[in-house]
């Protein structure tokens, strides 16, 4: 019962915005044609009216133009619905492209909006001339960072340079997955889950490692360290072996391991590969390289060192007795 009265009071889902849009609309009709004559009477009276400097208006004129405000306002958002959910269709369409069009779709829709509701209230657009200034210097500063990200956001929409669903890394080490583009902000998720807004600012003026721009193709490296007087190009075979035969690693660009130090307890090598998605992962094929390296090194007999020390330790010879 207490659902069924909530639901009266602040209705839900489409067909409810389409009722209160009737309503709404069926109110201002009834206005426009006469039938609320004795509500406008009474909301004229001198005693309802205001005035600010040369413009004045009464208690309806504020309703009329706050049901006039709704129902534009409204029937602009039951048509920018209808047009996402037409673009959503098209499966053919990028994501970006059709974020793109909605977003600009939805910015011509609004404003010609509220021109047509300036209109039947009324209202001489020249006078807007005052407002218009206040708002510009509004939006220098007070609104410089929105406008800024609102700005940023169709640039990258333009440039599809971020896309929904890549992989990106951020300055500060943060890597996750594009999940959504809004005016203000890109929502990130991260690869433990979490959700982090940036906004869309940040991705314009910071460097951004985009994982999957143009390919999903990644580079794994992996040091391994051969002790002294080990076959050095056995251990090489063996090492490229292993990234051979690993699944996930392609054979464009093929494996390679490179000899780069003589250290001071072992012989150092850096061994290179390529996976295809590195959507996947690449912690687990660097991991299993690493397990498949350590068993073939084992069974060939190849040791991997830690660092050793040798400490010597010099006694000093016992004092003389005339030293004392």
């Amino acid at each position: 019962m207490k659902t069924f009265l909530l639901s009266l009071i602040k209705p839900n889902g489409a067909w409810a915005g389409i009722l209160l849009f009737v309503t709404l609309a069926g109110v201002l009709f009834a206005g426009t044609t006469g039938h609320l004559d004795p509500v406008q009477a009474y909301l004229d009276a001198p005693m309802l009216t205001f005035s600010v400097g040369s413009l004045s208006f009464s208690a309806y004129d504020v309703l009329r133009g706050a049901l006039v405000l709704a129902v534009v306002f409204w029937a602009a958002a039951i048509v920018s619905a209808i047009v996402e959910g037409r673009l959503k269709k098209l499966t053919r369409m990028r994501v970006t492209t059709r974020i793109l069009i909605t977003k600009v779709f939805q910015i011509a829709l609004y404003v010609v909006a509220f021109l047509v509701t300036m209109d039947l209230m009324g209202l001489d657009l020249t006078t807007l001339t005052v407002f218009s200034g206040a708002l510009g210097i509004g939006l220098g500063f007070g609104l410089q960072k929105i406008s800024s990200n609102f700005i940023s956001g169709l640039i990258l929409l333009l440039e599809r340079s971020v896309e929904q669903d890549d992989l990106i890394e951020l300055p500060d080490g943060v890597t996750g997955f594009v999940r959504r583009s809004s005016a203000r902000y890109t929502l990130i998720e991260t690869l433990d889950g979490k959700e982090i807004l940036v906004p869309n600012e940040d991705l314009i003026t910071n460097r951004v490692t985009n994982w999957t721009l143009t390919n999903t193709r990644g580079r794994i490296e992996v040091a391994i360290g051969v002790a002294y007087g080990s076959d050095l190009e056995k251990a090489q075979a063996l090492i490229l072996e292993a990234a051979r035969e690993h699944p996930l690693t392609i054979e464009d660009p093929a494996p390679q391991c490179f000899l780069r130090n003589f250290g001071d307890s072992s012989v150092d090598f850096t061994l290179l590969f390529w996976i295809a998605d590195v959507v996947k992962g690449r912690w687990a094929p660097q991991s299993e390289v690493m397990f498949a390296i350590w068993r073939k090194f084992r069974e060939a007999g190849i040791e991997i060192p830690f660092p050793q020390r040798d400490v010597h330790i010099r006694s000093s010879s016992p004092a003389s007795p005339m030293e004392g």
